[in-house]
């Protein structure tokens, strides 16, 4: 795809959108054959890690979102390990399995703090190819214009198209989160969760219900709050002459005209799929088509 061009969401006979209609429902607490876990001492504390492939592969590292977790990619990192990549996943400070990482009793999660522990994780692997997806989205663009060096390429998994107040743009009840303090929207957004608004299997509902006996609440709020003033920096991002992908769903929680405009600012390609805000869970293989074709023009570069 050029840059901006959108990617069809009708018809096509398209094998990745074949696998995609004939996944299986899995149990996402088991892990991927081959998954190796450790601990990373990041600048907020120890963080979850789960990594699969060679090591001496070219890097790739997937970010989880607010309320989620690297077990969000057990479907999608098998296809980019069977690539030829080394993909790497963690668990950010506050959730699930690094519930523990954080600030000192009585501070807050800020964007200094997690954006810290991704450059941190970066450097301490080496170069990668980034995909942030949701909230993660944002801290992967404040990474990547403090050091562009640690950037192969960045993919932006339905992360908040719109700086400022992120969820304004959000369908149908967008007007609502210039009502509500952050404690509040977290309340919602956990609610909208736990009682499966976004229709997915008895599985996965058993296992993001189950993340929220460890991850913290104080982190969720704090994340929500970040998310109502959200950095502009789409210049400096596309100025760094990373290739850039921003990849959706077209029933997303932010409408496609949004992430398309937002793909204009960042001189990124942009990529529609036929399905909601987790495409790495629901359009795996179209998602990894997609991204494997990015590392490809990035690695063309030298």
């Amino acid at each position: 795809m050029s840059i901006g061009e959108r990617r069809p969401v009708t018809g096509g006979d398209d094998e990745a959108e074949r696998l995609d209609a004939a996944l299986p429902d899995i149990d996402w607490s088991i892990a991927p054959v081959g998954t190796v876990f450790s601990r990373f001492h990041a600048p907020s504390g120890e963080l979850a890690v789960a990594s699969l492939g060679d090591p001496a592969d070219p890097r790739v590292v997937l970010i989880p979102g607010v309320t989620g977790s690297k077990e969000d990619f057990y479907l999608l990192a098998p296809i980019l390990a069977a690539a030829g990549y080394y993909v790497q996943s963690f668990d950010l400070a506050g959730q699930y399995e690094s519930a523990d990482a954080g600030p000192p009793p009585g501070e807050r999660y800020t964007y200094p703090l997690l954006t810290g522990d991704v450059v941190a994780f970066l450097r301490d692997g080496g170069v990668a190819h980034v995909l942030g997806y949701s909230f993660a989205g944002i801290l992967s663009q404040l990474a990547l214009v403090t050091h562009p060096e640690l950037f192969r390429s960045l993919t932006l998994l339905t992360a908040p198209p719109e700086p400022g107040q992120a969820f304004r743009g959000v369908r149908v009840i967008g007007w609502l989160s210039w009502l509500t303090t952050a404690h509040q929207g977290a309340s919602l957004m956990i609610w909208g969760i736990i009682t499966n608004k976004n229709r997915v299997s008895d599985s996965r509902l058993a296992f993001v219900r189950s993340r929220f006996a460890l991850t913290r609440r104080s982190s969720v709020d704090d994340i929500v709050g970040l998310m109502k003033r959200v950095p502009d920096v789409r210049a400096q991002v596309a100025s760094t002459g990373v290739p850039v992908l921003i990849a959706t769903g077209d029933h997303d929680l932010w409408p496609t005209h949004l992430h398309a405009a937002n793909a204009k600012a960042l001189r990124a390609r942009l990529a529609v799929y036929r399905t909601g805000h987790s495409p790495c869970e629901t359009a795996p293989h179209q998602l990894g088509r997609d991204m494997i074709a990015l590392f490809r023009e990035a690695e063309s570069r030298g």
